[in-house]
């Protein structure tokens, strides 16, 4: 199995959820067991060179990977979820992206100083949300890079990455490029 096969399986739906946007849905990947599987176990043997000690998983579709791959390699999971989703004290940071304006937030106990963390997602699009997870963790950790199963490459999310972050192109790892 590889890649490009799993890039055929993913459904496009254009002009969701607004027009000009192309909804990539991985819905048919978490139905196949063997597809899902290739796919987290891809994502832990990158994870597993970054010598972390955590996983943030961004809301929602990032908790899919980000949770498959800290069970798979014993470490821990930290969730960084939307505006009004998490109670306690907060970490937040305010963002945009393709259509709208939003906020995350991670338990502000949640992350240590001696913690190095990877950021898991479903898809690297303009990497504003990437940005903003990254900031937060920075406050209090130290982020050492960011995975995703899909890049929207026209949308530049990597060089945004690249030019608001310490983290290098080869800390940014995607495996389907759009």
């Amino acid at each position: 199995m590889d890649f490009a096969k799993i890039k055929q399986v993913i459904t496009l739906f254009p002009d969701f959820p607004q027009p000009g946007v192309s909804f990539k849905d991985i819905s048919p990947l978490l139905e196949n067991p063997d597809y899902f599987t290739f796919i987290v176990d891809s994502m832990a043997d990158v994870v597993k060179k970054m010598q972390v000690n955590k996983i943030v998983a961004i809301d929602a579709r990032g908790f899919l990977f980000g949770s498959a791959v800290a069970y798979t390699l014993k470490k821990g999971l930290v969730i960084c979820r939307k505006k009004g989703e998490l109670p306690g004290q907060l970490v937040s940071e305010t963002y945009q992206y393709e259509y709208a304006t939003s906020e995350i937030s991670i338990q502000e106990d949640k992350l240590n100083p001696t913690d190095r963390i990877v950021i898991i997602d479903d898809v690297l699009a303009t990497g504003n949300t990437a940005v903003a997870t990254y900031k937060i963790i920075e406050k209090r950790a130290h982020a050492g890079g960011f995975v995703s199963l899909i890049e929207l490459d026209s949308l530049n999310g990597r060089k945004n990455l690249l030019n608001s972050t310490h983290l290098k192109d080869a800390d940014i790892v995607s495996f389907i490029h759009y």
